[in-house]
């Protein structure tokens, strides 16, 4: 009798009652093994090993006991999943038929213990939606109540968990002063009223030794012994919880504890605040973005923040390194914004530009079916980048690493044709492309200058480019099926004697093709000199060189002959 292997999942969506001897995911776990047991006849053996995921939802499929068992199924390790309920499998119908897809691919099934249906009948499917669908309705109603509880419990100004602001400590369902904190808030508030300037605020705290209090969170974090950044002081002075009050999304509600923020310094704080937000420096900061903003770190991995500059009426952006724009180092890079962001989007362009090499770069098997799709979302992707279109830089960027002698820019395989499969176990591939610059010191910034000249992919004629791929897909096509170039060319929605004329393209010398391939042809060479009617091409390779390459490349090409 053949071995069927199976495997037990176990879930519970909340951590209550976890710490039990006997908890809900063993009581799930015994009736699971009781059953496997009762179908000992039919082969059915318990696989060793536990799948439990204690404390988690059911509505998303990232568990990591769930994981481990999809990893297991493709592996051929398992026949049967067994559940106590269906719904202890996922509460999502969306996920299920993933779930489904992934166990058909691998000739496995999953069976509920408590619940008796044929998934082989389209009643038994029917059976089986309609349970999935109340677990999805469950799943939202329950969330639906404790989102309506939340807000109820704000509006009558309960404290409804999280980390606490600086100043207080969870007290039940309030908050209670913590007094020697509090002092150090009320402190910090009437010294911004007098400095006028967060970023000032935080180097005078910094240089009179003033340190956020060590705390820790419900989970033993650490937090704090450190000098307070300007995000945590933008934060902080914007707190409406040191007022007494209790903020849901934008309803502000009065809180049950007490207040550590009179009204008038409040008041005066938040004046202050709003009158350096306004002005010439916000409607610049839109104007001028900072495209890379969040990308960039130089060779240690320190993350460099975009800064500005305003001289009279012109405004000069840069990329510093964090250090050194919080005054925590003397040293660090100044690199002018504009410079950088040149760089990035001509490299990019430079890709864009040179498919079949991407192509290579990226590992994606060259096909002449998919090439020229690649090849036209390449062309849509460099349209996007000359725009500096934010979004598309930010989709297709993963990191960008400055160097001393040249900038890494790591890019995301799948944003570079999004509409193109390009192959297998690239969805979340990044592959990394590099800039040979080198930096230069030039006052208390860094210049970047290019070591290398232009490169020959600059050049590329991609319509030439696309007729040569043409030429070889349709050549194939005639050399596999009986059929003619007339037949062929009705098919095609061309001409016959068009495509008689790009087939030519097919017999080119290889190192014709490798030439326009890599844009080093020569430059009155393009579509219409190859296909102007009458131009034959010579079936001669030594012919074709010494007509349609450079001199340069003749002279490679012969005293590779001769080697």
């Amino acid at each position: 009798m053949k071995m069927v292997r199976c495997a037990i999942y176990t879930r519970k969506s909340s951590e209550e009652g976890l710490e039990q001897d006997f908890n809900s995911l063993d009581a799930q776990r015994a009736a699971c093994s009781a059953y496997i047991l009762s179908q000992a006849s039919e082969g059915w053996s318990e696989i060793a090993g536990q799948y439990d995921d204690g404390g988690i939802s059911g509505g998303t499929l990232e568990r990591p006991a769930l994981q481990r068992l999809l990893a297991d199924v493709a592996a051929g390790r398992i026949d049967i999943i067994v559940v106590y309920k269906v719904d202890r499998l996922t509460r999502s119908l969306l996920d299920f038929a993933r779930l489904v897809e992934a166990f058909d691919a691998a000739n496995a099934s999953f069976v509920s213990v408590t619940q008796s249906f044929n998934t082989t009948t389209s009643m038994g499917r029917l059976t089986l939606n309609m349970l999935l669908s109340f677990a999805q309705f469950e799943r939202e109603v329950t969330a639906e109540r404790i989102r309506d509880k939340i807000a109820a419990s704000k509006a009558r100004g309960m404290w409804m968990g999280g980390i606490p602001p600086l100043g207080y400590r969870p007290d039940g369902r309030t908050l209670a002063i913590i007094p020697e904190q509090a002092a150090l808030v009320e402190g910090i508030f009437r010294r911004y009223l007098d400095i006028g300037n967060v970023r000032l605020l935080a180097e005078a705290l910094k240089k009179d030794g003033i340190l956020a209090p060590e705390r820790s969170t419900a989970t033993g974090k650490k937090m704090g012994g450190r000098p307070l950044t300007r995000g945590q002081l933008y934060l902080m002075l914007g707190c409406r919880t040191y007022r007494g009050e209790v903020r849901h999304h934008d309803a502000i509600h009065p809180g049950l504890h007490e207040a550590i923020i009179g009204q008038d310094l409040w008041d005066a704080v938040q004046a202050m605040l709003a009158s350096n937000r306004q002005g010439h420096r916000s409607r610049h900061r839109a104007v001028n973005p900072s495209l890379l903003a969040g990308l960039v770190t130089d060779e240690g991995g320190e993350p460099l923040v975009p800064v500005h500059a305003t001289k009279g009426k012109i405004r000069y952006r840069y990329y510093v390194s964090r250090a050194l724009q919080h005054g925590e180092s003397g040293e660090g890079m100044r690199i002018p914004a504009r410079e950088l962001e040149n760089i990035v989007v001509e490299r990019l362009l430079t890709l864009c530009k040179d498919p079949l090499q991407l192509a290579m770069d990226i590992g994606m098997p060259l096909d002449r079916a998919n090439l020229p799709a690649f090849v036209a979302s390449l062309e849509t992707l460099a349209g996007s980048v000359r725009r500096r279109d934010s979004d598309t830089l930010r989709s297709l960027l993963a990191r960008i690493e400055v160097g001393r002698d040249g900038i890494t820019m790591d890019c995301r395989c799948r944003a570079l044709a999004p509409d193109v499969d390009i192959g297998f176990g690239t969805e979340s591939r990044v592959v990394s492309f590099r800039s040979d610059v080198r930096l230069t010191r030039s006052g208390r910034a860094l210049r970047l200058v290019h070591d290398g000249d232009a490169r020959t992919a600059d050049r590329m004629d991609l319509p030439l480019v696309r007729l040569i791929v043409t030429a070889h897909h349709w050549w194939k096509i005639l050399q596999d099926d009986p059929v003619d170039i007339k037949t062929l060319s009705a098919r095609e929605n061309v001409s016959a004697s068009w495509m008689t004329r790009v087939l030519r393209l097919a017999f080119l010398s290889p190192k014709i093709t490798q030439a326009i391939l890599s844009g080093q042809h020569r430059q009155d060479l393009d579509a219409t000199a190859l296909l102007t009617t009458g131009n034959v091409i010579s079936p001669s390779w030594s012919r074709q060189e010494t007509r349609l390459l450079p001199a340069g490349r003749i002279r490679q090409s012969h005293l590779f002959q001769q080697s």
